[in-house]
């Protein structure tokens, strides 16, 4: 047994892996296949300096020490940067050795990828000294866990509120620009909207980031033109150190662009706040009945009214997987687990060589949104390339049962269709309805990493086949409406008459919410009889989507010979706008849909509760006067508040309620039955 001291020093002229020409390094040691040491990230460094030493107990000098250095990206898998060797029977016994490693790609052997400087010593060891060492390696081991945790947990929230830019400089033709803004802090990205044609453009954004160091950090914020088919201009560039503004208070901030060319008007807010939490089965808050109690009692309905941003917290429990899709030429995986909730991200260990793991981590979330998702992702760890993907599953947290421990079963990327495994989870949420409700008429977060739109055929034809569906819904009313008046079934248009009448001679404008409330009623006591169900619809639309699935294989090979993307480069930004718009307004029909549907129970309570006020208030109010304090209210908002961020509380309420696509996503699959046999047969053609 032999004792490695190594001083990991620096790193010379690495890839660059990020698109501002820089990566954010980091270095895992490994030995026999076993992460033994990771170090710190340097952001934003080709020539990073870690100056980290690090003790290590090595049975078999015959095993070679393997380094690999990543590039760390928040949110989405870390790039791969090389790799290299150190072998450990070539080094002579108590004698300092400089060693220069240069990093390689096995899939690219030939391109230059930087290197590593060490210095490393190889020390014979006693059968004390085994012992002790062998202690002080545990105690390591135990830290570089409580690294990987550290790493993943937040202790502040800075919020922030882009309201506008001024005096921009131009950098289009006309003497404009389409300016946006990016921000980044630590790890963290986010990017505003696009403003057009304009030097002072009018954002009014708010956003949350998240603090990792308790003295807050530097939020680098870049401001850019926004180029059709080629690529976007920098206009300006300035930076805020947040250890300087003092917490709790909102700060009203104007900051100056580097070089004169404009400026950025922000109000920061920097909020302590509960953090997330990484523990294993033993430590378990909501397992203890006091703490449960101390939780229940935080998000009472008597404090319904404080901090409203901290809606409950959900807890979920990472148990085990079976049956996992092989990854590795040995017929094995090296599986690991991410959970998220929004812009909250933790990870699990890896457990090495096996299919079945078993992770036993209980993780723990603020909840800003009772409405958010919880998706747990499963993937392998690969040696010298980023993780496989091996399944993943998306829980609304209103889907929810405390205490209930379920398998799920994993979905591919899209989650429209089942993959190899299960996942055995079990999580509880606790929350204030009415600080849930409130949140719900208000814009909802958005994440900082999602995946950038790209022009797809597939796409475009299931947006369409959504709109349609849509637009026939409406015509098939207009004809049931318009068949009355032709008189095609006597009785029906007979009714239809007497109903005009009288709802118009007796018509009132309260009338209005109550015509809606009847439409909810109706459609509960039909969910409540069995006489209708939310399976015939999504089974409708899963029937439309593996159409145009099939349609889709069909046409794969050819539309590749034929080039279809090539043909489309120069108006893809065109394309991509008609395939978001046909998405958006799909959407729209389908979230008012399935808010009469009671797709989700809680919103159409809400709805019900929002309708039957306003029903009240209209009755025993005129109509003219609720107009004028509505009409008071507008004109006197900017002035009473110059910063104040527009929304619309009806589309804010209708973003919560999902789609036919997310119905579909947030389908549970039964394990027994994971593939129809429709779709056995489609994956099984032979």
């Amino acid at each position: 047994m032999y004792q490695l001291d190594i001083v990991l020093k620096r790193g010379n002229n690495l890839a660059i892996r990020d698109r501002g020409g820089t990566s954010d390094p980091y270095v895992k040691f490994k030995i026999a296949g076993k992460e033994v040491f990771r170090s710190k990230i340097i952001h934003k460094n080709l020539n990073p300096v870690w100056d980290e030493r690090v003790c290590l107990i090595v049975d078999n000098l015959q095993e070679p020490l393997y380094f690999k250095v990543f590039d760390y990206d928040f949110g989405l898998q870390d790039d791969f940067m090389g790799s290299a060797y150190l072998y450990l029977d070539s080094l002579e016994l108590q004698r300092p050795l400089d060693v220069r490693l240069d990093l390689q790609d096995p899939h690219c052997p030939g391109q230059d990828l930087g290197s590593l400087e060490l210095a490393v010593t190889l020390f014979p060891r006693s059968t004390e000294d085994r012992e002790a060492l062998r202690q002080a390696q545990q105690q390591q081991s135990l830290q570089l866990s409580d690294l990987h945790r550290k790493s993943q947990l937040w202790r502040g929230i800075v919020s922030i509120r882009l309201i506008e830019g001024r005096n921009l400089i131009p950098m289009d033709q006309n003497g404009l620009s389409d300016p946006y803004v990016k921000f980044k802090l630590g790890p963290q990205k986010y990017k505003s909207k696009t403003i057009p044609k304009t030097l002072n453009p009018q954002w009014r954004q708010q956003f949350d980031l998240h603090l990792y160091d308790e003295e807050g950090g530097i939020l680098e914020i870049s401001v850019w033109d926004k180029d059709i088919g080629r690529r976007d201009d920098f206009i300006g560039q300035c930076q805020l150190d947040l250890s300087k503004l003092s917490r709790e208070k909102t700060h009203e901030l104007e900051l100056e662009l580097e070089e004169d060319k404009g400026t950025l008007v922000l109000l920061v807010t920097l909020t302590a706040t509960v953090t997330v939490s990484i523990s294993d089965l033993s430590v378990n808050l909501l397992d203890d009945p006091d703490e449960r109690q101390q939780i229940i009692k935080r998000y009472s309905p008597l404090r319904s009214f404080l901090n409203l941003k901290d809606v409950g917290v959900v807890q979920v429990k990472i148990l085990r997987a079976e049956e996992l899709m092989a990854a590795d030429v040995t017929g094995k995986s090296d599986p690991f687990c991410i959970a998220e909730l929004c812009n909250e991200r933790l990870q699990t260990h890896t457990v090495y060589k096996t299919l079945n793991p078993e992770w036993n981590k209980v993780f723990t979330f603020n909840v800003k949104d009772i409405h958010s998702v919880l998706e747990i992702s499963v993937y392998d760890e690969d040696r010298d390339r980023s993780a496989d993907f091996l399944g993943k599953v998306a829980i609304p947290l209103l889907n929810i049962r405390n205490s209930e421990q379920k398998a799920y079963v994993l979905k591919n990327k899209e989650l429209t269709r089942p993959t190899k495994g299960v996942i055995f989870l079990e999580a509880d949420v606790i929350f204030n309805a009415v600080k849930a409700s409130l949140r719900t008429f208000v814009p909802p977060e958005q994440k900082y990493i999602e995946e950038e739109s790209k022009v797809s055929k597939q796409m475009l034809q299931q947006n369409f086949n959504r709109v349609k569906r849509c637009v026939l819904f409406l015509i098939n009313v207009g004809s049931y409406i318009n068949s009355c008046f032709q008189w095609e079934s006597p009785r029906r248009s007979l009714c239809a008459f007497l109903i005009f009448v009288v709802v118009v001679w007796n018509f009132e404008i309260y009338m209005v919410p109550l015509s809606l409330l009847l439409l909810l009623s109706w459609n509960y006591f039909r969910l409540a009889s069995g006489k209708e169900s939310h399976e015939g619809s999504m089974e409708a639309m899963e029937d439309l989507l593996e159409d145009v699935d099939e349609e889709y294989d069909k046409d794969d090979k050819d539309s590749e010979r034929k080039g279809f993307l090539d043909k489309f480069y120069a108006v893809q930004d065109v394309i991509l706008t008609v395939q978001n718009a046909l998405d958006e307004v799909a959407c729209f029909g389908e979230r008012v849909k399935n808010t009469f549907n009671w797709s989700v129970p809680f919103l159409s309570w809400l709805a019900i509760t929002v309708l039957c006020a306003g029903a009240t208030l209209i009755y025993f109010i005129p109509l003219r006067y609720i107009v004028l304090v509505w009409g008071i209210n507008k004109f006197t908002k900017k002035l009473r508040n110059p910063y104040n961020i527009e929304n619309n509380e009806l589309l804010d309420f209708l973003s919560r309620v999902p789609s036919d696509i997310q119905l579909i996503q947030y389908k549970e699959l039964k394990p027994e039955t994971s593939l129809s046999p429709s779709k056995k047969r489609k994956n099984n053609p032979g």
